[in-house]
Order: C-alpha cells, then sequence, then structure tokens
C-alpha cells in the first residue's frame, strides 16, 4: 500500500490543478483517470473541440460576408472533414502539452490508467491493465466527470451524443443532410446551430416551451429570437421512440405534440438532453452524500460530509464548466493546505457561462428571476451593440449589454451579453461582479476605443 498526500479520481480541470500545486510544495499526488491522459471532458469531447469546430465555421460566415467588406473572392466554401481535421490537431497539440507538463512534475506526480474504487475513507483501489494497486491517501479529490444523459426511450440506442460528434479521431467526419436534436440545453442548441450554419436541415425537439430551460427564461428567449430561423424548433412535445425509417438509411423520430402523434425523419439523431455525473465505485459504501439526481453534495469550500474528501468539478453538478473545475480545483488545494479547515471558498456567482451560438450568449452572477426570489431589489440598465462602433464594423448589430445592480448597494450583481465577443466581455463583468464594483466606478471605465467592451461603462453610466 503506498501512502500519497492527495489522489484525484480524474485528471481533468477538477483535479490536476490541486495535483499541480502540491506537487510543486513537495507532496506526493497521484492522479487517477480512466483514459489514462491529463484532460477531462472539456479537451476530450467537449468545449474545446466543439469550440474549434464553432471557430472554422466563424471564418466561413465571414468570408461569405467578403462583399461587405469590400473584398472579392469566388467558391467560398467548407470541407468539413477538413474542419474536423482542423479539431482533432488542436486537440492532438494540447495532448501533448499535457504530456510535457506532466513530465516536467514527475518527481512528486504521477498519472495512472485505470478505475478507482473506495475501500474506506482514505484507501482507494486503483485497478489497471496489470493488476490491482491500493493507496492509502491523506486526501482525496473526486473528479471524475460527467457522461452524456439518455433518455430512456425506445430506439435510444440509434442516437448519438455530443461525445460522438467531437471526441478525437471522430468517425462522423461527413456533415449529414439533416439532424434532429432531442433537447434544447446548451450543448443541443450549440450544435443546432453550428450545422445550420452549414446548410443542415436543423430541428429541435424540446419537453418544455423554450431553449436553454436551466437558464434566465429573459435571457434565454433573447437568444432564442437571435438563432438562424432555419432551425426548427419543435416545444412542448413527448419524445417517444427513434427508428430506423424504412423509406430510407434516416432515422424516424416520433414525438406528442398538442396531442398528436408526429414524426420526422434525419440522417442523425442527437441525444442532447444534458449531462449526469460519474461517480467512483463505493461512494455511497462510505458515506458520501448524493443528492436525488446523483451529484454529490458539496459545501462552498468543495468539501463533503467528509472533510478530507472533496468533489470537484462535473461530478458535484453545481457548474459543468471547466473553467470552474480548475477554480475549485485550487479551492481544494487551499484547504488541503490548510489540514481541510477552510480557508478559500468557491463563489459560484463570479463564474461566466456562454453558449457559443451564433451569436454567442454569455452571462453570470445574480439575473433578475433569482434576484427576486433572494428579495434583492434591483436596478438594471443595457447597452444596444446596434450603437456599438465595433458591431457596425462586423455589422453584428444584434444584441446587448445588461447589468444588475443591487438597489440599495448599487453595486452590479450580474450581467449577460448577446452578440458580439459575448465570451470575452462577460469576463471583464465578472471581475466587476466579484469585486463588487459600484455603478460610479462602472461606469468610470476607459474602455478601448472601437471595441465592444465601451459598452460596459456606457450601460452603467444611464444609471447616473
Amino acid at each position: 500500500m503506498e501512502q500519497v498526500d492527495l489522489l484525484t479520481i480524474g485528471a481533468g480541470g477538477g483535479g490536476y490543478p490541486a495535483a499541480f500545486r502540491l506537487a510543486k510544495a513537495g507532496k506526493q499526488a497521484v492522479m487517477v483517470d480512466t483514459k489514462g491522459i491529463m484532460s477531462g471532458n472539456c479537451l476530450e469531447q467537449g468545449c474545446v473541440p466543439s469550440k474549434t469546430i464553432r471557430e472554422a465555421i466563424e471564418v466561413y460566415r465571414l468570408a461569405k460576408k467578403r462583399e461587405y467588406f469590400g473584398l472579392k473572392g469566388d467558391n467560398i466554401g467548407f470541407d468539413y472533414s477538413k474542419i474536423i481535421e482542423f479539431k482533432d490537431n488542436v486537440q492532438k497539440f494540447r495532448y501533448e502539452q499535457h504530456a510535457k507538463e506532466l513530465e516536467e512534475a514527475k518527481k512528486n506526480l504521477k498519472l495512472l490508467k485505470g478505475v478507482a474504487s473506495f475501500i474506506d475513507e482514505h484507501i482507494v483501489k486503483i485497478t489497471t491493465e496489470n493488476g490491482e494497486k491500493i493507496y492509502n491517501a491523506k486526501n482525496i479529490i473526486i473528479a471524475s466527470g460527467a457522461e452524456p444523459s439518455i433518455l430512456p426511450i425506445d430506439g435510444a440506442e440509434y442516437c448519438i451524443t455530443s461525445t460522438d460528434l467531437y471526441i478525437l479521431n471522430t468517425k462522423i467526419k461527413t456533415l449529414p443532410k439533416s439532424i434532429a436534436i432531442l433537447g434544447a440545453g446548451y450543448i443541443g442548441v450549440e450544435t443546432a446551430s453550428f450545422f445550420s450554419e452549414l446548410g443542415v436541415n436543423v430541428t429541435i425537439i424540446q419537453r418544455s416551451k423554450r431553449i436553454l430551460t436551466s437558464m434566465e427564461e429573459r435571457f434565454a428567449l433573447l437568444l432564442q429570437n437571435l438563432l438562424n430561423p432555419k432551425i426548427k424548433l419543435e416545444f412542448e412535445t413527448e419524445i417517444k421512440k427513434v427508428e430506423k425509417s424504412n423509406e430510407s438509411s434516416d432515422y424516424k423520430v416520433s414525438y406528442i405534440k398538442d396531442g398528436k402523434l408526429k414524426t420526422i425523419n434525419a440522417e442523425l439523431v442527437l441525444m442532447g438532453t444534458g449531462r449526469k455525473p460519474v461517480t467512483p465505485e463505493g461512494i455511497e459504501k462510505i458515506g458520501i452524500e448524493l443528492d436525488a439526481k446523483g451529484k454529490i453534495k458539496i459545501k462552498n469550500s468543495i468539501q463533503t460530509n467528509i472533510p478530507h474528501i472533496y468533489a470537484s468539478g462535473d461530478v458535484n453538478g453545481v457548474q459543468m464548466l471547466f473553467h470552474s473545475a480548475e477554480r475549485q480545483s485550487l479551492v481544494c488545494a487551499n484547504n488541503i493546505f490548510a489540514g481541510n479547515t477552510p480557508i478559500d471558498y468557491m463563489n459560484f456567482n463570479a463564474v461566466p457561462t456562454t453558449v457559443f451560438t451564433f451569436p454567442k450568449a454569455a452571462y453570470a452572477g445574480i439575473l433578475p428571476s433569482k434576484a427576486a426570489s433572494m428579495g434583492i431589489d434591483i436596478l438594471e440598465t443595457s447597452y444596444d451593440f446596434i450603437v456599438d462602433s465595433k458591431a457596425q464594423i462586423y455589422n453584428e448589430l444584434n444584441g446587448e449589454i445588461r447589468e444588475f445592480f443591487d438597489a440599495k448597494t448599487m453595486k452590479i450583481i450580474g450581467a449577460w451579453v448577446i452578440g458580439i465577443d459575448a465570451e470575452l466581455l462577460i469576463g471583464e463583468l465578472v471581475t466587476a461582479i466579484q469585486n463588487s464594483l459600484d455603478v460610479h466606478t462602472m461606469a468610470s471605465l476607459p474602455n478601448q476605443h472601437p471595441t465592444s467592451s465601451e459598452g460596459i461603462a456606457k450601460a452603467a453610466r444611464k444609471l447616473l
């Protein structure tokens, strides 16, 4: 039995920042991952490959607008297989980068390919290709990630998931003529947006009455109204089954809408109904508390109900975002250094979420519906991109920056951005939220001209 200071179950964003931090301080750390490489869901099948594809499509969209910019050119097209090759190369580059980082830290840190299971609160068994290893870990971080959630319907086996689309060396290298997407969460909506820009016939089949039901309704509806109108949206449905079509090689999706059975044929069917945590064997045996959906319960210190066991990233289900997982992992490390007495806490309100559709949309902090539930009176202000210099330069005039201030303190508590540079602008707004900047400070920010960030201060000035 080997003694270590830290064992992480998972080598993605929820695990490796803490492992590297402890190893740098001379502690012995081991990461265990089923993939045997240092990366989480983000690099393997999520944000990196999907956003690589998105940015390739963005270049294509700009090329199609060449006459607007006064440029000339013929035969503007795309090769989807080349886009996939580009995606794969980015993933390979980052895997190599992580391997180098791991090699540089090998004195105090190692990575094992295997499956972890708890024997007791400190002892973990690792099943590898070469047998079993037993570790007695002073501290443990569960960072085992999440996987696609599958609807319990007939024919679910005919559906692909986001993993099939975005994983390294995906078998899907040819663009389908049509796709039916089950679910309108961020994965489904992003994929719909990507494919529709490339001319694919896209239908989203959603149980509720709008997209992005886990997000602020006003925010979601604003984005919904700006999506490519060619995307067919089927709301308030009950999906019944997926089957192979008798007429073609397509698949047929059956669903109930307005009390009637409807069907749609598509070349691909994407199961886009969210993700669920992957938890290691034995956690219930040792008494780690789970919620009704199987997510590990945590405190803001990222500790479970067992102080030396932490649950970081997707596995706790609070925010399934890589950058949130990284920060959570560092909170774990800081609290481990303090002997598992909390000295650092995760501020989940100061984490941006971006939906990488066309256009992009991002938010952070306390938005109106949550503020109302908390009894917080808010003042809100906005800046429309139609008057923005950079938006005019790129002819991306739709969308807005919207800021929310606590009416009593006049400090910013939340914001959203829909439109140009949303994923970048939300970063500055998060910094403002995290530091509780007041409206006067926000209004005095001298942002660069001509950039979309000017709107952050201009929105605040409307309240003065």
